[in-house]
């Protein structure tokens, strides 16, 4: 078994969809990023590619490539799923926490856990999403963005 941990933070902007865990949120503002800035499965990918000793999104997607401008963050999440594969592992399990003060989260998080679970080819109860404020401190207090962190645990196949 391998752990891995994962951060992230995006500023909060007008005239940006807001997507976390592959969902888009209505909300007034969203994040600012060169991908589609989901800081839910941002953090997610860096636990997973710390879990393979792999580095981190920067070295896979670096925000310099075209390529990913722009891009769905779930399916840059495939393109992780593929090198755990690749490497013989699975998702054990994931626990995921953002920190936002806006908007409220919970009645998307079933949502955001079927997508993750889905891409990550594992069971739901595999996949814990949460969401908490800073009481107003800190820029996630102040509206100016989001963080999430998350913590995985990776196991080798059966077969592998």
């Amino acid at each position: 078994m391998r752990v891995g941990f994962g951060y992230d933070v995006h500023r909060l902007v007008r005239e940006r969809k807001l997507i976390l865990g592959g969902v888009e949120i209505p909300y007034e503002y969203g994040l600012l990023g060169h991908s589609d800035a989901d800081v839910l499965v941002h953090a997610l990918m860096d636990a997973l590619l710390g879990a393979l000793a792999l580095g981190d999104i920067g070295k896979h997607f670096p925000d310099t490539d075209p390529q990913f401008k722009g891009i769905s963050s779930m399916l840059l999440l495939k393109e992780v799923k593929k090198l755990l594969q690749e490497k013989g592992y699975r998702v054990n399990n994931a626990d995921i926490l953002v920190v936002a003060e806006h908007p409220k989260l919970a009645p998307f998080i079933e949502a955001m856990r079927e997508n993750i679970a889905d891409m990550l080819e594992t069971e739901t109860d595999r996949i814990n999403i949460k969401a908490t404020t800073t009481e107003g401190l800190g820029f996630t207090g102040t509206g100016e963005g989001m963080a999430a962190y998350a913590v995985v645990t990776i196991c080798k196949n059966p077969a592998s």
